[in-house]
């Protein structure tokens, strides 16, 4: 069967919720930040970037000829189930993997399909930890079930992360949920220097509630959770001395620092780990997007007990253990990373960014607040929620630029490691543009 271009839409919504971008990507003519609509023939910028999932936007020069054409067309006709029949193709990615994002910390790696899975399995880590270590000590193995994690945080909607996530409330109310301990996120308002006061008041009271929780439930909270800067709740970020603080309480009362670095890691913030520039060890680094494969990292504290999970068999599993299609492209695409230097641009690029954005707010004071980024994960605020989704209407009818909320009032660009300052440029020029057009009829210009 095939689909002409002009009728993708309205066959999918036979099927499907069709309620997205008004375009069909052509994935043969789009290349790296640019998205051509099979449809009308137009050129996006591209600054979405399947929700931060595409590290080199699409058709990479790094992904085509034969050899890798091959390698995909094999591992692609066949779906091992890798936890259990291995292929040199496995053990090539792993090695991959392990050299170009790797941690000695954190040896013992686990792959699965999907962030939110990823997530689940670090949750599992945990509990089994912690049950461990309380029956070792002569307490109840029942205990350590609990997850400590921040509000506006967004882990996934699968069954343990659904009692985590809570940015929207459509995306989990109606479903049965775990009342595990929530403290109210310390999120910095910048520039940090005019704000340091109530953000210092933010940490002490969010601290404060840790230490509560772990009072009010001794030997139960396996874990505390966070994303080292919050995506989907409003691209909040938090200082370093808080996380630090955060995980120092983890060790005092015996329970695991873990990361949510899925739409962090894998070199958005201009390092591999967003953690590496916070002065962080986790013990559990979830991961996803970027790297095409979902799974997680784990090490320190994880090894304090001999038979966790990566020492007995099928504590964790699956049955493809991520998908070696996904493997194979993920392999290329970090060999990329690594010879372009892939991540040091990123780095680069989103200081280049950082300063349109913040020179976008001078230009208007009255629209654009709290300018922010580390790396090219980089946001603005605009006034309200009724703004933002005008500007970001316009962005993609006039000015051919895609772009995600974030929060309640958040625009967040998520351009591709490699992306040129040129594009960057094309991207902040639009957004001002869009934003004097909006404010001078609102009569805020």
């Amino acid at each position: 069967m095939t689909i002409s271009a002009d009728k993708v839409r309205q066959s999918l919504s036979d099927h499907v919720q069709v309620d997205a971008f008004d375009l069909v990507v052509d994935l043969e003519r789009s290349q790296g930040s640019h998205l051509v609509d099979e449809v009308t023939g137009t050129t996006y910028l591209d600054f979405y970037t399947f929700f931060a999932s595409c590290p080199l936007g699409l058709n990479p020069p790094q992904l085509a000829g034969a050899q890798f054409e091959r390698r995909l067309l094999t591992a692609a006709r066949n779906k091992p189930a890798n936890s259990d029949a291995y292929t040199t193709y496995l053990a090539e990615f792993v090695e991959t993997f392990a050299r170009v994002a790797g941690d000695p910390r954190l040896p013992h790696l686990f792959f699965v399909e999907g962030g939110a899975l990823a997530v689940e399995n670090a949750l599992k880590t945990a509990f089994d930890w912690k049950s461990r270590r309380n029956e070792a000590a002569g307490r109840s193995p029942e205990l350590g079930m609990q997850v400590m994690h921040l509000t506006k945080a967004f882990h996934g909607r699968s069954g343990y992360t659904m009692s985590l996530t809570n940015t929207e409330p459509v995306k989990v109310a109606r479903y049965p949920k775990f009342d595990w301990p929530r403290i109210d996120v310390p999120a910095i308002t910048f520039p940090l220097e005019e704000h340091l006061d109530e953000v210092g008041a933010a940490e002490q009271h969010a601290l404060q509630q840790a230490r509560a929780a772990f009072e009010r439930f001794p030997d139960d909270i396996a874990c505390f959770l966070a994303e080292p800067i919050q995506s989907e709740g409003g691209d909040n970020h938090l200082r370093p001395q808080f996380l630090q603080a955060m995980q120092q309480l983890c060790r005092e009362h015996n329970a695991l620092f873990v990361l949510d670095e899925v739409q962090t890691g894998l070199g958005l913030t201009g390092t591999t780990w967003c953690y590496q520039q916070l002065g962080l060890e986790p013990d559990i680094v979830a991961f996803a997007k970027k790297a095409q494969v979902g799974g997680i990292m784990a090490g320190g504290r994880v090894d304090e007990v001999a038979d966790n999970v990566f020492q007995v068999s099928s504590r964790i599993n699956s049955t493809w253990g991520g998908g070696l299609a996904d493997m194979v492209r993920s392999q290329a695409l970090l060999e990329a990373i690594e010879e372009t230097g892939a991540v040091q641009n990123a780095a680069a690029m989103g200081s280049v960014l950082l300063s349109q954005l913040q020179d976008l707010a001078r230009r208007h004071p009255n629209t654009v607040s709290n300018a922010r980024g580390r790396g090219l994960l980089c946001a603005i605020d605009l006034p309200d929620g009724q703004l933002r989704g005008q500007v970001l209407s316009r962005l993609f009818t006039d000015e051919h630029v895609l772009l995600l909320p974030c929060g309640d009032r958040s625009i967040r660009f998520r351009p591709i490691l490699s992306v040129t300052e040129e594009d960057l440029t094309r991207a902040t020029a639009a957004l001002d543009r869009v934003l004097s057009s909006l404010t001078d009829s609102r009569g805020e210009g």
